[in-house]
């Protein structure tokens, strides 16, 4: 079973959004003044949608160790501050959310399996709900989906470190949506990296 580190800004319902099961279990991790959890007993550290990167930025070099000890980190906000090695959200509305649209990119290991894109297009009737902002990716790392313009919206880096990164620009990716549902776009998502890592998690653990 994979041991995740939740980072919580204390936000109402997190933790109904993020439910342990036989593949998960996690451990909730306030931010505070103090802020300056200990990475090393997790094997995943998951840092919502409405995360603080301004506490997040103070850890980086912990969040660094922890990717180079082959860690794996899921990121599902828009991360305006340099904490994650090798990529970087960019913020730009701009662009008509009428006119975004995403497709799949490079899939090595089938993270999109399931994954109805036209939910992502459209949610409740309206397109480009992540229209907000998109990833500069670092050089080789896989955009699993891309936008109209081709800007990176999911990122799986393996590159950057020992340990492997699915990013977001802001895709709220957990076990339930906001909306109370268990299946979905965005679970099928989460849940496929789930099982990718836990697979090589307990390869490792033996």
């Amino acid at each position: 079973m994979l041991q995740a580190l939740l980072i919580s800004n204390g936000l109402q319902g997190l933790d109904s959004y993020y439910v342990s099961s036989e593949l998960v279990q996690y451990t909730t991790c306030l931010i505070t003044k103090d802020f300056n959890p200990d990475l090393l007993p997790y094997d995943l550290l998951v840092v919502p949608n409405g995360s603080d990167h301004v506490a997040m930025l103070r850890i980086k070099d912990k969040v660094a160790a922890f990717l180079a000890a082959g860690k794996a980190l899921i990121c599902c906000d828009g991360f305006f501050t340099a904490w994650v090695p090798g990529n970087q959200w960019l913020m730009d509305n701009s662009r008509r959310t009428l006119d975004v649209r995403y497709v799949a990119g490079t899939d090595s290991y089938g993270l999109l399996a399931n994954v109805n894109l036209d939910e992502l297009n459209f949610s409740h009737g309206m397109s480009g709900w992540w229209a907000c902002g998109y990833i500069r990716a670092a050089a080789g790392a896989d955009v699993l989906l891309a936008d109209t313009w081709q800007r990176p919206i999911v990122v799986l880096d393996e590159v950057s470190t020992p340990g492997r990164m699915l990013l977001t620009a802001s895709g709220p990716l957990a076990d339930v949506t906001y909306a109370g549902k268990s299946e979905s776009a965005m679970v099928t998502l989460y849940r496929n990296f789930l099982h990718l890592i836990s697979t090589e998690t307990v390869s490792a653990h033996g």
